[in-house]
């Protein structure tokens, strides 16, 4: 079992309070012989639609002194899982966690807009101190 973010009952918290139901934690990919994990996996009620809606996330902290470092890492991630979760549930859409200050000054940036915009990258951005997502970016 890999280690766990440090934000990583943050984003919990984060969906409970958005209205999601946690179904996994962690989220488990089977493929042959290996286990992946996603941080978590989650679904809500779509009353409109009377569907449910399907999702596993990735949480990132991106705290590490070199945050091209942690986007190397997290997109390696998000790919890999991506591409898998496409096979085995592809009614399941995949989100990168980070803080929403992590986006504000990274994502929303020319390197992080080109990396959203070339791998079709979903993101959660939420606010740690308050537990709360504060976007989502599809």
């Amino acid at each position: 079992m890999p280690r766990r973010d440090v934000y990583h009952e943050t984003v919990k918290q984060a969906l409970i309070k958005d209205g999601w139901t946690i179904t996994h934690d962690p989220f488990t990919i089977p493929i042959g012989p290996h286990r992946l994990f996603v941080d978590l996996g989650a679904e809500r009620l779509l009353a409109a639609e009377k569907a449910e809606q399907h999702i596993a996330v990735e949480v990132k902290s991106f705290l590490s002194p070199s945050r091209v470092d942690d986007l190397e890492k997290a997109l390696g991630q998000y790919v890999l899982y991506r591409s898998l979760l496409e096979r085995s549930e592809p009614e399941r859409d995949l989100y990168l966690a980070v803080p929403q200050e992590t986006f504000e000054d990274f994502f929303s940036m020319p390197l992080g807009q080109v990396v959203i915009e070339d791998h079709h990258l979903k993101l959660i951005a939420f606010d740690p101190a308050q537990e709360v997502i504060k976007e989502w970016i599809e």
